[in-house]
């Protein structure tokens, strides 16, 4: 066994973006919604989770939910009538603005026309596992006629807009990123754009205002305004899902490897401390012709720290063949 102190070029620190797919079964594109009844009675004032398959199937898993916010409460049940304005939708309105706003008197613009109410859809967390690639979603939504294909501006803009430390790209008609029509379209003409893509939370906010423009600009979407009333908006969301039909979106995940670079030059580690190449009891080369023409096979690297205490142990495919004529370098990628 032989040890070497390493040098800070022998060093090398490594971050790779890896994307996968986001929906179960490792499908790029989930073509079917379903909702549980049972949920829906119980919560579905406030969300409404969305499964890849019936609810009451084993193999059904959350892939996300939707939700129905308004600053008026408007679309939504007063929890007490003498205190109007106050329901499950402003609660919804106001659990997202403390969430990404992080300001309770902040309200939400869309493509820099602030609206009253949104559409919120929010991946679920086991469906991905560090953030949502930006440029991978594609939604498509469809209303009776009227049909939009949405995507989020991140090839068309060269930096994201950050709510504190969030990042934020504006939903736009378009695909894969980029806009139909060219780089910093993609809007309505009057509403703004048509949400916001918040991708290391994995929430997207659709513009309810938009969503209810006539064709082609919108899908007529019909969100219940009325104030005191149990509008079911997330049903009227869930149906423009089924219809469309389409819901692409892939995550991300950095992986940072550290790579350790071992060498051993023509004169180092030519000697073993195994007892078939050195006596137990005097130390000494057993077969004399090693002395001045050795020859070693390691077969392991172990990385140690200053106290002597094994960190790792790399394990090499096959032994090396080392002696006073080769020179070997060793490269070992510790992932984590």
């Amino acid at each position: 066994m032989g040890f070497k102190r390493f040098d800070p070029e022998d060093f090398l620190v490594s971050a790779d973006a890896v994307s996968s797919t986001v929906w179960s079964g490792n499908s790029p594109e989930l073509d079917e919604f379903y909702f549980s009844t049972t949920q829906f009675q119980t919560a579905g004032d406030y969300y409404l989770s969305i499964y890849q398959t019936a609810s009451s199937n084993p193999s059904a898993e959350v892939q996300f939910d939707i939700a129905y916010g308004n600053v008026k409460g408007s679309g939504s049940l007063y929890y007490n009538n003498a205190v109007p304005g106050v329901s499950p939708a402003s609660t919804i309105y106001g659990q997202y603005r403390s969430l990404i706003l992080e300001d309770e008197n902040s309200t939400f613009s869309f493509g820099n026309v602030t609206q009253d109410y949104f559409y919120a859809i929010n991946v679920s967390r086991a469906r991905y596992k560090e953030k949502l690639l930006p440029g991978s979603l594609n939604l498509k939504l469809t209303s009776g006629s009227n049909t939009l294909y949405l995507t989020d501006n991140s090839q068309d803009v060269a930096l994201p807009t950050y709510y504190g430390t969030q990042r934020a790209y504006e939903v736009i008609s378009g695909s894969n990123g980029t806009s139909y029509t060219g780089s910093g379209a993609g809007y309505t003409p009057s509403s703004g754009s048509y949400g916001l893509f918040f991708p290391d939370t994995s929430i997207i906010l659709l513009n309810g205002k938009a969503l209810d423009l006539a064709g082609p600009s919108g899908i007529n979407l019909n969100t219940n305004l009325t104030p005191n009333t149990d509008g079911q908006n997330v049903l009227k969301l869930y149906k423009t899902l089924v219809s469309g039909s389409s819901f692409e979106l892939n995550s991300e995940e950095t992986i940072t490897s550290d790579f350790v670079f071992v060498r051993s030059r023509n004169a180092e580690f030519n000697y073993s401390t195994n007892p078939s190449f050195i006596s137990g009891s005097t130390g000494e080369v057993i077969y004399s012709y090693f002395i001045n023409s050795p020859q070693v096979y390691p077969t392991t690297v172990g990385l140690y720290n200053d106290a002597n205490e094994l960190l790792a142990v790399a394990k090499l495919s096959r032994p090396l063949q080392k002696n006073f004529t080769k020179e070997a370098l060793v490269r070992i990628k510790l992932d984590f």
